[in-house]
């Protein structure tokens, strides 16, 4: 009987272990699905804000709250015109929010502007060498741009940003751990 009893415990242990395995497995895929999940820069579109390689952590319940506002970092699936250049549906892009819906945005000698106003954009790489007439974000879409403005695919080449490709928000970047910290 006593070579029996150990060998219960280790079936009995091996059951404990698989079962908290397979409850942390499913937080997990719960967790990156609907709380947050990490994403990698793969390019240099956002410079100076983020480089490329950089590591973030992209939350995706504030949205469910509230739709995504000016200045707000996000990273959404390619609209339908996108697709349409090859682009794979599961590619995700980040980029700046600048308008939201019923604003009117133009870029032109070298600033944007939102409703009539010019943005005090200190985050940019550089100037947009580009000019843009007026276009206004129709409901239900936003207008995003890229902080390396010359150097971005974004709604100055594409048009609008449907809010349903939104996945989330940029909140915090977590390598490389020099430049750790939040958005």
């Amino acid at each position: 009987m006593q070579q029996r009893q150990p060998q219960k415990s280790l079936v009995k242990s091996i059951w404990e272990n698989l079962q908290i395995l397979l409850v942390a497995l499913v937080l997990a895929y719960l967790i990156r699905t609907y709380i947050a999940e990490p994403r990698y820069i793969p390019s240099d579109s956002m410079l100076p804000t983020l480089e490329q390689g950089d590591r973030l952590v992209i939350e995706k319940v504030s949205y469910r709250f509230h739709p995504p506002t000016s200045g707000d970092i996000v990273v959404f699936q390619p609209p339908a015109n996108l697709l349409e250049q090859g682009y794979q549906k599961d590619q995700a892009f980040i980029k700046r929010v600048i308008g939201t819906s019923g604003d009117k945005v133009r870029v032109s000698h070298g600033r944007v502007y939102v409703n009539d106003q010019p943005q005090g954009e200190n985050y940019i790489l550089e100037k947009p060498r580009y000019d843009l007439p007026t276009v206004e974000v129709p409901a239900g879409e936003l207008f995003v741009m890229g902080d390396n403005r010359n150097n971005s695919n974004d709604s100055h080449i594409w048009g609008f940003l449907p809010q349903d490709n939104v996945i989330g928000h940029a909140i915090f970047r977590f390598f490389p751990f020099n430049r750790l910290g939040g958005i």
